[in-house]
């Protein structure tokens, strides 16, 4: 959201160190993919750290007694978490059953009465400012420490910004029906870095249908609802309204804790911790949170490269 087309131009203005179009777009897709994948590693914690007592080796990281590296098999913690009968796993049966019963609810209210365009503009303007809010203050005692590659960067501080401050009026609202990945985006790419535009859509499309119609116990489920929520919450953070979603299901179906964890991992994915991974859905399957994750990570993606492109584009008009 702060790219801009003088960025552009400064890139691409004629003198010796001067980059093409196709070269910046090139280079933009990398820093996305990047980017996006990082969340995707931290939020899987497969993320290995490095031994403090020896210099080119790796240890794994562990918190509250389990190795991170746990979270890539699915069934080493059943015993544990999904097959124990005490209250705590008691609850998120409960939560579970709470969660469908919403589903199944919203989409009967939507096949009543669909929301006006007006009232959903104003859910999602609440939902924007509420996620600014959204922070991992409740896990501060698990944030991963300073990672020594700060010591080979210029300005280790540089990182994530809220797309608007705290407390600000008239936060900036990027309407995907203006410039959608679909009909701008990828036509951009496609001219200009042609190999990978069908690549970049297929993978966004496979990740965002991509369903085994499971909720944890439940089989035969419609997850489309859900799906849509995540992937749109992660837009939402970032100031990308769609104008025929009503955003009031992102309240209704993402817990706090789950709010939590996706702008921890999309914004601040070296602070994610396993007690943040833990806290939402506890009944799920680790597959199954791996998925959220594969949806977080091509929402991100996708984020960074709508305002890059819609960049470029306004450089090239």
């Amino acid at each position: 959201w702060l790219i801009t087309k003088e960025h552009i131009q400064n890139l691409v203005k004629t003198g010796e160190n001067s980059w093409s179009l196709a070269e910046l777009v090139h280079a933009v897709v990398l820093l996305a993919h990047f980017h996006a994948l990082a969340s995707f590693v931290f939020g899987s914690g497969i993320n290995p750290e490095v031994d403090s007592n020896t210099t080119d080796n790796f240890q794994q990281t562990s918190v509250n007694n389990i190795c991170v590296c746990d979270l890539t098999n699915d069934n080493n913690l059943e015993d544990n978490t999904l097959s124990s009968t005490s209250p705590g796993t008691m609850d998120s049966v409960s939560e579970l059953e709470a969660l469908m019963e919403r589903m199944k609810r919203l989409q009967e209210e939507r096949e009543e009465e669909e929301a006006s365009q007006e009232e959903m503009a104003t859910r999602f303007e609440k939902e924007k400012k509420e996620s600014l809010l959204v922070g991992s203050g409740a896990f501060e005692d698990e944030v991963v420490p300073t990672s020594k590659v700060s010591r080979f960067m210029e300005d280790p501080t540089f990182g994530y910004q809220d797309f608007a401050r705290h407390g600000e009026d008239n936060l900036p609202t990027f309407r995907a029906q203006d410039y959608t990945w679909e009909d701008h985006g990828f036509s951009l790419i496609n001219r200009l870095y042609s190999d990978i535009g069908p690549m970049l859509d297929e993978k966004f499309r496979t990740v965002y249908n991509l369903t085994y119609y499971n909720m944890a116990s439940h089989e035969d489920v419609d997850t489309t609802m859900l799906r849509r929520a995540l992937f749109n919450y992660v837009h939402c953070m970032y100031g990308i309204r769609y104008d025929d979603y009503d955003y009031g299901e992102v309240n209704q179906l993402l817990e706090r804790s789950l709010k939590v964890y996706i702008k921890t991992v999309t914004c601040y994915p070296e602070r994610t911790t396993r007690r943040m991974y833990d806290s939402y859905w506890r009944q799920f399957r680790h597959s199954e949170k791996v998925h959220v994750n594969l949806l977080l990570m091509e929402a991100r993606m996708q984020a960074e490269l709508l305002y890059a492109l819609r960049a470029i584009t306004r450089y090239m008009t």
